[in-house]
């Protein structure tokens, strides 16, 4: 009986750390409390027309899309990916939260026809459009692609100007980091940092499916909610905290949509302003 005492003792001291270990990661985490949305939600999508933003595509410019790649059908917009470029704000934001609701459709293009369908929510984009490679504006990227969406990738011009900070795990995948909450402490000024249960195994290929993915399989509405507060960003993928990093620069700027080779439908993009806590 005495030994029996001992054991069960022991079993709950553990359970008990092991609660307060989660806590104090969860501690760590970004929080945002109600009080601290300081106006309504904005619609940056409408739902009938790109009102609010442009249209970027490499080799052609601004507001130049004669084969359609960006459009809006039944209340969505549809990126077909046939070109590569973006869709940009046309004001620049700081401190919030926002939502976009995605899901792929069936094409892709070369030269990614058989490769991960892929796109990206590019945050805090400053400079010259077309700066990054000829079609993008410098920024901090919440990755979407089969497998690795809520990967960060810094969309930057190699000085610190563009770099973020995150807790990451002492193993690499390949060349990359990975998130870890309770890891130590990385800054990258290129590359990337993956989402904490991106699968080792990850391979560049149509339709990839990670044994431990939040993603939903194609043709599936995703849940991507970022917020970006105090230098921080914090990206959720259907409900689950899957990356964030700290010590974010720049902390301010337009947001871009990537087209990517690959079809995309967003039905949701709302933007809710957030104050400094």
């Amino acid at each position: 009986m005495k030994k029996l005492i001992i054991v069960t003792f022991i079993a709950i001291f553990t359970i008990a750390i092991v609660e307060v270990k989660s806590l104090n990661q969860a501690s760590h985490q970004p929080v945002v409390t109600q009080n601290q949305a300081v106006d309504k939600t904005i619609k940056l999508f409408n739902g009938i027309d790109l009102t609010g933003w442009y249209t970027f595509l490499q080799n052609r410019g601004r507001d130049n899309d004669p084969k359609n790649v960006f459009t809006v059908q039944d209340g969505m917009i549809r990126i077909s990916g046939e070109e590569w470029g973006c869709i940009t704000t046309k004001d620049e934001y700081e401190n919030y939260t926002i939502v976009l609701e995605f899901k792929w459709g069936g094409k892709t293009f070369e030269p990614r026809l058989e490769k991960a369908r892929d796109s990206g929510l590019l945050l805090h984009s400053q400079g010259e459009d077309g700066s990054s490679n000829g079609i993008w504006i410098n920024s901090i990227e919440c990755q979407i692609i089969e497998g690795g969406t809520g990967d960060f990738i810094v969309v930057g011009d190699g000085t610190d100007k563009f770099e973020i900070t995150s807790t990451v795990a002492p193993e690499k995948q390949e060349s990359s980091y990975v998130f870890q909450p309770d890891g130590q402490n990385a800054t990258i000024q290129k590359g990337r940092i993956n989402w904490f249960n991106r699968d080792p195994d990850w391979k560049d290929i149509i339709g990839f499916r990670g044994k431990n993915d939040v993603e939903k399989p194609v043709g599936e509405w995703n849940t991507l909610k970022c917020i970006a507060l105090d230098g921080q960003i914090s990206i959720y993928l259907n409900g689950a905290l899957v990356n964030w990093a700290t010590n974010v620069k720049p902390d301010k700027g337009r947001i871009q949509i990537q087209s990517e080779a690959a079809e995309i439908f967003i039905r949701r993009v709302e933007l809710t302003p957030l104050s400094k806590k």
